[in-house]
């Protein structure tokens, strides 16, 4: 397992960064996902050998946000 922390963009709200957390935890391949709002960040557990960190970003992007 593989954790990481990005900085998210577009989070405007409780439901923002409660949206985003739900779409993370739901990738096959993503073990653990925390989304901060106040922070504007989120930190994800992964299993590498199933997804990548750029497969997140694009996901990520889908929500409507920008992770880097």
């Amino acid at each position: 397992m593989k954790e990481t922390n990005l900085k998210i963009e577009g989070m405007h709200c409780t439901g923002c960064s409660t949206r985003l957390e739900k779409v993370l935890n739901n990738l096959e391949g993503v073990e653990t996902a925390k989304v901060s709002l106040e922070e504007k960040k989120a930190t994800i557990k992964y299993d590498e050998t199933k997804i990548n960190i750029e497969n997140i970003k694009e996901a990520i992007e889908d929500a409507g946000f920008k992770g880097e």
